[in-house]
């Protein structure tokens, strides 16, 4: 990569042509002051004003082409043997330093790694090797989908080649890192670093460069999944808001974890149920909830349709599949739920304490 490094490497990595430049200008400078401004203004022809600087800069010693009789000569001369010396030497060095990075970067694998990445299509795109990134990056690594990261920590790079995967160290703001890695050619752009404002505008850069992608973004404040939107983004994550409604769900669902663990099936089926926008929830009626003692027709009425219920099983150990409207539930009993919209507002309704009006008649209200 032509502009990955680690460590003390950016140097010298980044140096050497900008040094191989300064090198060769002070070279090319001295011999075209020497040869031509001071020996020809002497009376000197070119020619031999040229061999003179070259027998002086590189300090053959094979003798004066002419005499240098006068002091204006004896000056040019010594200021060229200094000045010719101190080119080479700069000169010199430069190309050391380039040829010794490009053994560095073979060493590394660095060349070996852009050309794997120049050979990727269809892939994943992942801007940010953050907590995010990190997760994210092990689980594509598991389904073996391709994917590159784009990061500009060096640390976090090294962590990514020492876990083998494709990574390339730029700016994700920058439109040249992006096409490093292959932008116009991947399928699904994530973008997750912890910056709203940089999520923003990578999006923007991404969409622009090529239409067809599938971008998912992560966004900090709630008032960013417009913006990002807005910005091109198919999809957005909200970390935080995800956070709390996963703990709301462990209170309200304390026994879908379990349910789901056990059972391979059921997990594949709610995988398969998440697909189209469902979930399956297991929850517990409570001893005096707003639902016990209710029928399954009238708790899916006062869903309104947020949740169904699919199996009862009950504290005897009686188990009822595909429960009628009639069929009444009662506490402790276990209730299998498809839920659609929000699952915090369906596991509410089952966990939300009994109220009674002044009748005595219990009800939700």
């Amino acid at each position: 990569m032509a502009q990955d490094r680690t460590g003390s490497d950016a140097a010298s990595l980044f140096a050497s042509p900008a040094r191989l430049l300064v090198g060769t200008l002070i070279f090319v400078g001295i011999v075209f002051v020497g040869a031509v401004s001071a020996y020809v203004a002497a009376g000197w022809p070119i020619a031999d004003a040229a061999y003179m600087v070259t027998l002086t800069i590189f300090s053959v010693g094979y003798g004066e082409v002419r005499p240098i009789a006068t002091p204006y000569l004896r000056a040019v001369t010594i200021a060229t043997m200094v000045l010719g010396c101190t080119g080479m030497i700069v000169l010199t060095g430069a190309l050391v330093q380039m040829f010794a990075a490009i053994q560095l970067r073979r060493l590394l694998g660095l060349d070996r790694m852009q050309t794997l990445i120049e050979r990727l299509s269809g892939h994943v795109v992942i801007c940010g090797f953050g907590r995010i990134g990190v997760q994210l990056a092990k689980e594509l690594h598991a389904a073996g989908t391709p994917f590159v990261i784009l990061e500009r920590d060096g640390g976090k790079i090294a962590e990514a080649q020492a876990l083998g995967y494709l990574c390339h160290r730029g700016e994700a703001t920058e439109e040249s890192a992006l096409r490093t890695v292959r932008i116009d050619r991947a399928k699904i752009l994530a973008t997750v670093l912890p910056d709203d404002a940089a999520n923003v505008f990578i999006t923007l850069s991404a969409r622009n460069m090529n239409p067809g992608l599938e971008i998912i973004a992560r966004g900090e404040a709630p008032t960013t999944e417009s913006k990002l939107l807005h910005a091109g983004a198919d999809k957005v994550v909200l970390p935080t808001h995800i956070g709390a409604e996963r703990i709301a769900e462990m209170i309200l669902y304390p026994s879908t974890a379990g349910f789901v663990a056990n059972s391979a099936e059921m997990g594949q089926m709610k995988r398969g149920l998440h697909e189209f926008g469902l979930e399956l929830e297991m929850v517990v009626v409570p001893d005096k909830g707003a639902m016990t003692g209710v029928t399954v027709g009238e708790a899916e009425r006062r869903g309104r349709g947020a949740f169904f219920v699919v199996q009862i099983d009950h504290a005897n150990g009686k188990s009822i599949q595909h429960p009628g409207e009639e069929v009444r539930l009662e506490a402790q009993d276990q209730v299998l739920l498809v839920v659609r919209g929000s699952r915090v507002s369906a596991g509410a309704i089952f966990t939300a304490p009994a109220q009674r009006q002044r009748t005595g008649r219990t009800f939700f209200g």
